[in-house]
């Protein structure tokens, strides 16, 4: 149906005339990107509605046929994460309303910001693999200017260091295109997976499906390809890094890892069982970077790697089970973490610090701030009634279902580790004797507010998409990828 199409024109006509004419009419920026992404989720929870009725929806582009031909096709799978993506962007625009004040060119923020909107959507709604490249890079090229944004030197070595690992990752999925392109001669991914399937998969496949794991490994940064995201999320304008480790990285790295290894490539049991072992050594490793940090965001790009592990753990896993329970962490992280930057943003605003040897009491002078950065850290440290607890609970379980008990103990006592540096990040910032400093400073703008406080209720709430009426936004998704 041709509505898919304005998920791709909608903030791509935004980006168009904040770039044309943002600097001459003053607050347009702010009004269109808001209205834009008010538009994109409400067209998201229609989607939701259709795919609940017809399964797929498909809107071709163009008179081409179907083998090279480009259309956008959307399933219960593409639907969660357009939901996701559009829910954590409209919520980031809104906080960046009074963030990004402090900024200098605020509408070259949000025509670039509109940018990487269009490029997460087109990666998600497309049908044929080149399709999705190329909205990947529009994503990602839009994702490195606006990490250097501030154009602070460590912002900008920052910016740097993920373009030239974002660019060998594009290169290897790039190369991987090419090859699947000479071996199927198809760029459409439901016609290279009936090929594939039907063709004997030789050392070329092979090939290509190491290509594809490190390019998109690169761009979820999975361990050992994690090294850009700590600079880049802590370097990152707050609302940027939000969005980069709430969506940016799900959708480039591990929806599209997903889409095409589940559903073109096929998930082998090798394939699967390396993806249970990147997952836990990502989880483990991003949870022990994460205890050593002092610089809160800097803790919360460590505990992104963390994060990611589990998901990408529970896919390895493959049980239906496990599926449930990573693309339900995949939702419920996309809120936390987000909220947590939030925060972060909202903190560095009043005080003009990250660092949390120099943070303390600050509870008595930002009570939202320290409200929802409970519910946010409580929320991945997998406590209950937190959303975060279901999510890693079920991932628990279907690791010991599959028969991998050392696994699962893995997965338990990492979460011990994650309580523990949220712990860390609660009583450095919000416990304690406030300082004198710090007496005088003031709750964030109500624009700040509003995104906070709609994720902090979002992690308590969360819990109940597991409830049969509200299972099936997740199930649907289950069924599109399930091997």
């Amino acid at each position: 149906m041709s509505f898919l199409l304005w998920f791709i024109v909608i903030p791509l006509v935004c980006a168009f005339l904040i770039a044309l004419l943002g600097r001459l009419i003053k607050n347009l920026g702010d009004v269109l990107t808001n209205v834009a992404g008010l538009s994109l989720l409400i067209l998201s929870c229609y989607a939701v509605q259709k795919i609940a009725l017809s399964k797929v929806i498909t809107c071709k582009l163009g008179s081409w046929p179907f083998a090279i031909g480009s259309y956008l096709v959307a399933d219960g799978f593409s639907v969660l994460l357009l939901v996701i993506v559009n829910l954590i962007c409209f919520l980031a625009l809104v906080y960046s309303l009074s963030y990004m004040v402090s900024y200098t060119d605020k509408w070259n923020y949000q025509a670039l910001f509109m940018l990487m909107i269009a490029g997460l959507n087109g990666v998600i709604l497309s049908a044929d693999i080149f399709s999705l490249y190329v909205f990947l890079e529009v994503a990602s090229i839009s994702g490195y200017a606006l990490v250097a944004f501030s154009t602070e030197p460590e912002a900008l070595e920052a910016s740097f260091r993920y373009t030239i690992i974002g660019s060998l990752a594009s290169v290897c999925i790039l190369l991987g295109i090419a090859l699947l392109y000479s071996y199927t001669s198809t760029l459409n991914m439901n016609d290279i997976a009936m090929i594939i399937a039907t063709k004997p998969q030789g050392q070329l496949v092979g090939f290509i499906s190491v290509l594809f794991l490190a390019g998109f490994g690169m761009k979820a940064a999975i361990v050992p390809f994690h090294a850009w995201l700590p600079d880049a999320h802590s370097s990152a304008p707050s609302p940027v890094s939000a969005v980069l480790s709430g969506v940016v990285i799900k959708i480039l790295g591990v929806y599209a890892l997903t889409r095409v290894f589940f559903n073109v490539l096929g998930a082998s049991s090798s394939l699967l069982y390396c993806l249970m072992v990147l997952g836990l050594i990502s989880m483990v490793t991003g949870a022990f970077l994460a205890t050593a940090q002092n610089d809160m965001k800097r803790m919360f790009a460590y505990s992104s790697i963390s994060q990611v592990g589990y998901i990408i753990f529970a896919l390895g896993l493959g049980t239906p089970l496990a599926l449930l329970g990573g693309l339900f962490h995949l939702l419920n992280h996309a809120v936390f973490k987000s909220l947590l930057f939030f925060n972060a943003g909202a903190i560095e605003q009043a005080t003009c610090s990250r660092d949390l040897s120099k943070l303390k009491g600050l509870s008595q002078r930002l009570p939202v701030t320290s409200a929802t950065a409970l519910a946010g850290s409580m929320s991945i440290a997998g406590l209950p009634p937190f959303a975060g607890f279901w999510s890693k609970l079920i991932i628990i379980i279907a690791s010991l279902e599959a028969g991998h008990p050392v696994f699962a103990l893995i997965a338990a006592l990492t979460s011990i580790v994650t309580l523990v540096y949220y712990l860390k990040f609660q009583s450095g910032v919000f416990f304690g004797t406030l300082d004198s400093a710090f007496s005088q400073i003031k709750e964030v703008p109500l624009t700040m507010k509003i995104p906070m406080v709609a994720l902090a209720i979002l992690s308590l709430t969360g819990g109940l998409l597991l409830i049969p009426g509200f299972r099936v936004f997740l199930q649907s998704a289950v069924e599109v990828i399930r091997p």
